[in-house]
């Protein structure tokens, strides 16, 4: 956190210009469960403009908490329920299998499981919840990918490996900017460029958790 906070600092100062508040990271821990204790020992206070479940450490800290298993059950926090545990996680897998397959959330939930899956890597290392989740989600994922596959075919597409990931890539992360924010206009076209030159792995928690305004103010400096 403070190596990132470093280097746009560093970066505001070659361009000889201040830093604004708008453009500092913040850091997210995602916990699945958090007791009253423990959000109390640490400050952190729930905002009567975000849902429940969502803390906010003191305003320096720049830090925020996610208790999974207080978030509402909208379809805007179905991929962080997806990461939670016991009941929380069930149900989220349950909305998610009910959702009609052409559906852009379910399509979004099962690329972000596809990465999710990417980075842990299936091996007998992992915990049981995780091995059981990523077993539940598989079929669904394997389900859209033959999907994607017959659809390539009846349009004739024929593309190279890596030009094919990128237009993956951009499509999550259109999808995406619609899902969160119900449109996407002209700002967020602009940001999808500076989004699409970071992998998956860092450009996924941006999507997922920055506000629209975080988003713009991040990639704005790149567009100008």
């Amino acid at each position: 956190m403070l190596e990132v906070r470093g280097e746009l600092q560093r970066e505001a100062n070659r361009n000889s210009r201040n830093l604004s508040d708008t453009e500092l990271p913040k850091l997210w821990i995602l916990t699945p469960t958090a007791s009253a204790q423990l959000l109390s020992s640490f400050g952190a206070t729930l905002k009567a403009d975000w849902d429940s479940g969502v803390y906010f450490m003191p305003e320096y800290l720049r830090t925020g908490i996610i208790a999974i298993h207080q978030l509402p059950r909208t379809p805007e926090t179905l991929w962080l329920r997806i990461l939670g545990r016991g009941t929380a996680q069930k149900q989220a897998i349950d909305e998610l299998e009910a959702l009609p397959a052409d559906s852009p959330l379910r399509t979004n939930a099962l690329e972000l499981f596809y990465q999710l899956q990417e980075n842990l890597g299936f091996n007998q290392s992992l915990a049981i919840e995780d091995r059981e989740l990523v077993m539940r989600l598989r079929p669904l994922f394997q389900e859209r990918l033959a999907e994607v596959e017959r659809q390539g075919e009846q349009r004739g597409e024929q593309r190279g490996e890596q030009r094919g990931e990128q237009r993956t890539k951009r499509l999550i992360v259109e999808n995406l900017l619609r899902v969160r924010f119900g449109s996407l206009d002209e700002e967020l076209s602009a940001i999808i460029e500076p989004l699409l030159a970071l992998s998956p792995e860092e450009f996924t928690p941006l999507l997922v958790l920055l506000s629209r305004e975080e988003l713009l103010a991040r990639f704005r400096e790149q567009n100008l």
